[in-house]
């Protein structure tokens, strides 16, 4: 089984972003969970998105603790709160940044790739330029740097979506 924790905050979008990558994953044959967990819930409050795949029917029904993958559509979060928490051995973080992945050192001991996905949503115009719709252009960089969902399964979710 793999599971990915999704970090964001409310209006970003991390709830889509797991339920998109779940259809993408699904395309591909696969059993999914996608599942949000809300703190305070109104717009800007940290949210947290899970999802879980596997080749046969998933059964568990709890929060994600110990995560195969991270994606963090807000890097302010990572000075914020503990977003490695429980990362597994060679688990990738995917960073929503502009800054390179060398930026990141403190979180050593894992993989760490970042995408600029606020530029790329902004030049291609999803959003606005004050709240740009980032979700798709990191699921485009899991797919690239995970190799574990194909990108043409993942644009076909965010057609469906």
């Amino acid at each position: 089984m793999i599971e990915i924790r999704f970090h964001g905050r409310g209006g970003q979008g991390a709830v889509v972003a797991s339920k998109v990558l779940a259809v993408a994953f699904f395309h591909e044959n696969l059993y999914v969970q996608s599942f949000p967990a809300f703190g305070v819930e109104r717009r800007g409050a940290p949210v947290m998105a899970f999802l879980r795949v596997d080749k046969q029917p998933i059964q568990l029904r709890v929060n994600i603790y110990e995560p195969d993958h991270i994606v963090i559509l807000d890097p302010t979060l990572i000075d914020a709160m503990d977003v490695t928490s429980g990362l597994k051995q060679n688990g990738w973080i995917i960073i929503n940044s502009h800054q390179p992945p060398e930026e990141f050192n403190h979180l050593k001991g894992f993989r760490t790739a970042t995408v600029d996905a606020t530029t790329i949503a902004i030049r291609n115009g999803l959003g606005s330029r004050t709240n740009p719709i980032v979700n798709t252009a990191i699921l485009g960089a899991f797919s690239k740097v995970t190799g574990l969902v194909g990108i043409d399964s993942v644009a076909l979710s965010i057609r469906e979506e």
